[in-house]
């Protein structure tokens, strides 16, 4: 779900400008997953350009306000998100913890790193939502040391159907600041994509895990 127009197309618009998301319908990417993909995004490289983080950070703490009032805490999904949260969390004055993938194997064996207490309030923030399963899996180890939920915020979503019906069946309410289909919007609109590849890059969405071009 993204609430602001202006913000999705401008935050699109600034991740076009630092390569943070790179388009290239003619020639695509390969994910992990196997699938075939006219886009690659990296967010972590907006933490490279202050003027940029700052924006993003700004509009986090804006919809956070808006949407989820002030929690008691703020969480990073790792490693993605884990610099953009504690942008956020200074600037709300709030605790920061972060949420590991699966606990270390060594140590204390944490999967949630940083303090806490049973039955705080949580926004939890993600740098990038596709299929949301593993946002939802941070979302599990949070549950389970008894901390309430919020809801997510992320900087991109691919806007999957998918990850739409994960998120509803765990009861998570998400957010983010702008979406694969306001990327479109933007890139068409300064004239980085032509509208051939726009509607190449349109159809990728419908059937991405088939898609070939």
């Amino acid at each position: 779900m993204v609430l602001d127009k202006y913000t999705a197309k401008k935050t699109a618009e600034l991740l076009l400008q630092i390569k943070a998301i790179k388009l290239n319908p003619k020639n695509p990417f390969k994910w992990a997953s196997g699938w075939n993909s006219p886009i690659y995004c990296d967010n972590r490289i907006i933490l490279s350009h202050p003027e940029i983080r700052v924006f993003v950070r700004e509009q986090m703490v804006k919809q956070i306000e808006k949407i989820y009032g002030k929690p008691d805490v703020i969480a990073g999904v790792a490693t993605g998100a884990i610099g953009i949260g504690m942008l956020v969390a200074d600037l709300m004055n709030l605790p920061f913890i972060y949420v590991r993938p699966n606990s270390k194997k060594h140590g204390r064996k944490n999967q949630i790193e940083g303090q806490f207490s049973k039955s705080q309030k949580v926004v939890v923030i993600e740098d990038l939502i596709s299929t949301g399963n593993s946002s939802l899996m941070a979302i599990d180890a949070l549950r389970s040391e008894d901390l309430e939920i919020k809801g997510m915020i992320s900087i991109f979503t691919y806007g999957f159907d998918i990850s739409y019906n994960n998120f509803k069946e765990k009861n998570v309410e998400f957010c983010s600041l702008s979406s694969y289909d306001f990327l479109l919007e933007q890139a068409l609109d300064i004239n980085y994509i032509s509208d051939e590849e726009y509607e190449i890059l349109k159809d990728w969405k419908n059937n991405p895990s088939k898609w070939v071009i």
